[in-house]
């Protein structure tokens, strides 16, 4: 019998962080530390188990997307097609229905995984696109004429700065199907990697753009793309160009020999500077959506 049941303890995130590493290998895990701090009042993390052994493990919470709940279910492949994720996603849905919003949203990595959302009215809305760069030898990238460089970690009181200056402008400007609602809150924890890794760029002491990397802290030879944007007015001056080589430049310093990132179907001028740059598309994310009952 297939028991679902709240997941509280760190032992609990635990085991939902180990779940994610064998379903989503090539992808960093959140530490159970990042989990609780990005974790909100809304919040409810599950396990599906049976006889105590973990089978699963699903989130359901508030989107970042307006109007909207997510809920992600993932099975271990040992145990998928006995009725697991079945049980799992339902307790999701049931959770994220009584958050009074429109409707629920998730995400599927293989076809498998679409049907199977499929079968509870989900259709796919957008999709996600995953480039991966392998790192070499990286010489460093000198910024466009009147811009200088600083990493946050030079710098730390501009990062609220960067929210307001760069952050909400992208946050507007992304190709989504609904607004990116990101708090200040969120910005200070979920948007920042190692501040030494995030590289703001300034022209007459005013912030115009920034990126930088998320650490793996399973896998400390890989690290992930945090947010590469640019204010408009000076996008098309080769400013995300020289700050995403800055980036490359870090990893390699730092033994890093994998970067990857996540871009919307949308977003095609990124991932043109993506292949510039030398990455490679490796995976695609289905984002899958479905109205909620009330």
């Amino acid at each position: 019998m297939v028991v679902v049941r709240r997941g509280e303890s760190d032992a609990d995130f635990e085991s939902s962080r180990r779940v994610r590493q064998a379903v989503v290998p090539h992808e960093r895990a959140l530490t159970v530390a990042e989990m609780r701090a990005a974790s909100g009042p809304d919040t409810v993390h599950l396990l599906a188990e049976r006889d105590g052994a973990v089978l699963g493990s699903g989130l359901a919470d508030r989107s970042d997307l307006a109007g909207a709940a997510v809920v992600i279910a993932r099975v271990l492949p040992e145990f998928r097609r006995q009725g697991v994720g079945t049980e799992l996603f339902g307790a999701l849905l049931g959770y994220a229905a009584a958050l009074g919003v429109e409707h629920v949203v998730s995400h599927a990595n293989d076809e498998g995984s679409r049907a199977f959302t499929e079968r509870f009215g989900f259709v796919e809305v957008d999709r996600q696109v995953e480039q991966v760069r392998s790192i070499g030898a990286e010489p460093p990238a000198a910024p466009p004429d009147g811009v200088d460089f600083v990493t946050v970690a030079q710098r730390p009181e501009l990062w609220d700065i960067a929210y307001e200056r760069v952050g909400r402008q992208a946050f507007v400007d992304m190709a989504l199907t609904a607004p990116l609602q990101v708090s200040l809150e969120q910005w200070r924890s979920e948007w920042i990697g190692a501040p030494e890794a995030m590289i703001l760029a300034l022209s007459g002491g005013e912030i115009i753009g920034l990126a930088g990397l998320m650490a793996d802290a399973d896998h400390p030879e890989r690290a992930e793309n945090a947010l590469t944007a640019v204010r408009r007015e000076w996008r098309g001056k080769g400013v995300a160009s020289a700050l995403k080589r800055s980036t490359l430049a870090w990893a390699a310093a730092h033994g890093i020999r994998e970067v990857y990132t996540w871009t919307q179907k949308g977003n095609a001028d990124m991932r043109r500077l993506n292949e510039h740059l030398g990455y490679q598309t490796r995976l695609q994310s289905f984002t899958m959506q479905a109205p909620l009952k009330s």
